[in-house]
């Protein structure tokens, strides 16, 4: 099959060849004080020195911007929470749409912690959190699904002891999520396994 990326819709092609994707769980804050908590799988880690994050929260069908992406462009500032295997449900819930002003940390029965270098919180139950602050956002086009790159730069990190071993991060331990193509997910500890994104 050869397939030109103009003429048809190369979402589920990129998605299902480019895997796994890591999961960045961001925690931004609006302008009105409502934590948002999303997951975003176009995310990576691009650099050390300065240590640098980049995700990318894709425009919405209907070409408006996603929460997480207005709040980072008034804060700032944001957190990448470890998505892992024993949280792979809440990350999932947590990408349901809901009002701008309705969080998503109640409804996935989470609780936060106060950053300490950023103003916008934790969530509590995951085990890794990187605190950032926004170094460029990058967009590409206006319309429905344009990527706009948001670039942060790590100013703190925090990590539970219980997932290290001989004072670094243990993958064994840590049991990251990943996204494959359509509804399959994987992690370090099962290999692959399905979960319908919420409506």
């Amino acid at each position: 099959m050869e397939l030109d990326p103009r003429t048809l819709d190369p979402y589920p092609f990129l998605t299902g060849i480019v895997t796994p994707r890591p999961i960045a769980w961001v925690t931004s804050v609006s302008p009105a004080g409502v934590v948002n908590l999303a997951p975003y799988s176009f995310f990576n880690v691009f650099g050390d020195n300065p240590a640098l994050v980049v995700f990318s929260p894709n425009l919405k069908p209907d070409g408006t911007k996603k929460d997480t992406l207005l709040n980072v462009e008034a804060s700032g500032e944001f957190v990448v929470n470890a998505s892992v295997a024993r949280l792979a449900a809440a990350v999932n819930l947590t990408a349901k749409v809901l009002p701008h002003d309705e969080s998503e940390v109640p409804l996935a029965g989470l609780t936060l912690l106060p950053g300490v270098r950023v103003k916008v919180p934790r969530v509590a139950e995951a085990p890794a959190h990187l605190e950032c602050v926004v170094r460029e956002i990058k967009p590409y086009g206006t319309h429905p699904g344009a990527p706009t790159l948001v670039i942060g730069e790590v100013v703190w990190m925090h990590i539970d002891d219980a997932a290290l071993t001989n004072g670094l991060p243990d993958p064994h331990k840590l049991q990251t999520l990943g996204r494959m193509g359509g509804t399959f997910w994987c992690d370090t500890s099962r290999g692959l396994f399905e979960q319908a994104r919420p409506t």
